[in-house]
């Protein structure tokens, strides 16, 4: 009786496990201030799936261990579901209101989730290689969003506190608002009143001080909403209002010499970033070191820094502020000027039109507008997609014009960064031609090559995509060979491939350790971050364990492990732990190097995994220590 009724137990907790996978599958999207935390939880449970459908299908019972660890997994999953259900109704308004204390229960159930699947042990489930693989994926997902509590978005607490406080609000906080909390229609302000109302009617006519504030916000949102057209830009008198406050710059916008914003932020060999008129002024006068680190400069080029400019136009887009200069003109053009204004359907499909038949000059200047309008804001890169740009831009990838393949690559990078977009660029056969231009394109084409790798390789099935198109070999040539800004974009692809087993060793195979092995004892070539954090990723495949191993990294590594960064010297033990394991002369030379010292100290000092790996370490340590004594 025993085993049929343990196999019994087995079928039935592995289709409760099934159905509840389905379940949170099938749940409606999100349109919430939850959105991005709903929808990550919903893809990784739901990646979850062919695990239970296999083991389902195979024939073979789950022994006691699997059964409990199930067990466990069966309760997180039921606590996502209730958590996803009850984030995904009721006023939105209040759960704008109660985000902090949301946030954590998403924490605490991926902590749950990740903990189940920390139970498992694979090598007890018959399994194939790919589900495999895939559920390993879905638990370093887990574990790396175990690590990290979402950042709330502090603009939003100060338009929340800033609407409630002032009776007649900046109309730029309550569109601000009205996006944020999905509140745009008057469909949405209809769906928010009901769920006000039973709010109210649930607490049995007592809501309390809560709902006074709720109340008086919503009314001014629901003004808001219904005497604008949230689908128009801000109109100009809305414009004028904006313009008279001002607001504070962020630290990181403004430059480290003038303090000042910045109009055209550079990079240099430090990875420290500078308006670019001050640090030339600088070098001008014959200084050699980074003002900030105050580092020797390797080099005295300056790369734009793209990605903060993009940054820093929204920031002044939304702020009221006066764009920089270049920026401000280009957007001062209107219809006779030949510049296209956000979202203006007949404008893109005009560009489309030139993309699709014009000469290669209409070509590279139609790439070059959908690149920058695509920068520009969310909705501009809803537009242009949806106008069916992205096969025309994939086309243009193969252009013999450098400049040309530069826009389009440049313009889907851009259109990458909206989630629907990614599965729209794989779908139109976008990998292999983007990894023709990162292997043989001009250096900024390179870089943004491998920033659109880095974009699309969010989702797991890129990944093999990626790595199976020849990328990684690539990735390491402009690791080595490209500016500061491209070797950090292709140090990110790198990693965020290499989280999928089977890229590892393509990374092991084209030589990426040799190249790692040098940022990492370049100080002053701030990779030293990026390297270690590969390297970790790297040592927990056999054939990554063995080439690094032969690199002599010992060295390095325990000085890390004692001088650097935490998150640093956490890597630098995960490392150390993974050579150490089964390699007595890697421990041997790890003790004569001083590392038990700095691993004691880590031990105490580190963080909560870096604490485990030091501990790994010193017990192995210390084995060698109970050995020498025996034999003596």
């Amino acid at each position: 009786m025993g085993p049929t009724e343990d196999s019994h137990e087995g079928e039935l907790l592995l289709s409760r496990l099934s159905e509840s996978t389905k379940a949170i599958s099938e749940l409606c999207d999100c349109r919430n201030v939850f959105k991005k935390m709903y929808g990550n939880l919903v893809r990784r449970a739901k990646l979850l799936s062919p695990l239970f459908e296999e083991l389902r299908d195979s024939d073979e019972g789950l022994d006691d261990d699997v059964v409990k660890a199930f067990e466990s997994l069966r309760l997180g999953l039921d606590s996502a579901t209730e958590l996803l259900n009850s984030v995904n109704g009721g006023s939105k308004l209040y759960l704008a209101l109660q985000r902090e204390k949301i946030a954590q229960k998403f924490h605490l159930v991926t902590e749950q989730i990740e903990a189940a699947l920390s139970e498992i042990h694979y090598d007890k489930l018959n399994l194939s290689e790919e589900v495999r693989e895939q559920i390993e994926l879905v638990h370093a997902q887990f574990q790396r969003a175990k690590g990290r509590i979402d950042t709330l978005d502090f603009q939003l607490d100060i338009d929340l506190a800033t609407a409630q406080k002032e009776k007649e609000p900046d109309p730029a906080v309550l569109k601000r608002l009205s996006e944020k909390l999905h509140l745009k229609t008057i469909n949405d302000i209809k769906k928010e009143s009901l769920a006000f109302h039973e709010m109210v009617i649930s607490s049995n006519g007592d809501p309390g001080d809560c709902f006074e504030k709720m109340s008086s916000l919503f009314k001014k949102i629901k003004d808001w909403v219904q005497t604008e057209n949230p689908q128009v830009d801000t109109s100009e008198g809305e414009k004028g209002l904006i313009k008279h406050r001002s607001p504070v710059i962020p630290d990181d916008f403004r430059c480290p010499i003038s303090l000042e914003l910045m109009k055209d932020p550079v990079i240099v060999s430090t990875g420290q970033t500078y308006e670019r008129s001050c640090i030339q002024k600088w070098l001008d006068a014959g200084h050699k070191t980074c003002p900030k680190t105050q580092q020797t400069l390797l080099h005295t080029a300056l790369t734009p820094n793209y990605v903060l400019k993009s940054l820093i136009a929204l920031w002044c887009e939304s702020n009221g502020v006066e764009l920089p200069k270049k920026q401000a003109n280009c957007r001062s053009k209107k219809s006779g000027g030949g510049s296209v204004s956000d979202c203006d359907p007949a404008a893109i499909d005009a560009l489309l039109e030139k993309l699709a038949n014009g000469n290669t000059e209409q070509q590279r200047a139609a790439a070059g507008e959908l690149r920058l309008l695509a920068k520009r804001n969310a909705d501009n890169r809803v537009c242009i997609a949806e106008a069916g740009a992205i096969p025309l831009l994939v086309e243009l990838l193969s252009s013999p014009d450098p400049r040309t393949q530069e826009h389009a690559v440049t313009a889907l990078l851009n259109l990458s960064i909206n989630e629907s977009n990614k599965g729209t660029i794989v779908n139109a056969g976008a990998i292999p031609d983007i990894v023709d231009v990162l292997k043989n394109g001009s250096m900024e084409a390179r870089e943004n090559a491998a920033a659109t790798l880095f974009s699309l390789s969010v989702i797991d099935e890129n990944k093999v995509a990626i790595g199976a198109a020849g990328a990684i070999p690539a990735l390491i040539t402009l690791l080595c060979e490209g500016t500061p800004r491209g070797k950090k974009d292709a140090a990110t692809a790198i990693f965020n491939l290499s989280i999928y087993q089977g890229n590892k060793a393509r990374a092991v195979k084209a030589g990426i350790v040799t190249p790692l092995m040098r940022l990492l004892k370049d100080a002053g070539g701030g990779m030293v971050d990026e390297a270690l954090a590969i390297l970790a990723i790297l040592a927990s495949h056999p054939e990554g364990k063995t080439a690094i191993g032969q690199a002599e990294p010992i060295p390095v590594l325990v000085e890390v492990i004692r001088t650097g960064s935490p998150r640093n010297r956490e890597n630098s033990a995960a490392v150390l732990w993974s050579l150490c394991t089964g390699d007595f002369m890697q421990l041997k030379l790890s003790k004569e190097l001083g590392a038990e010292e700095a691993l004691k100290e880590l031990s105490e000092n580190g963080t909560d995994r870096a604490k485990r790996k030091a501990g790994n370490i010193l017990e192995l340590l210390n084995r060698i220590e109970e050995g020498a004594t025996v034999n003596t």
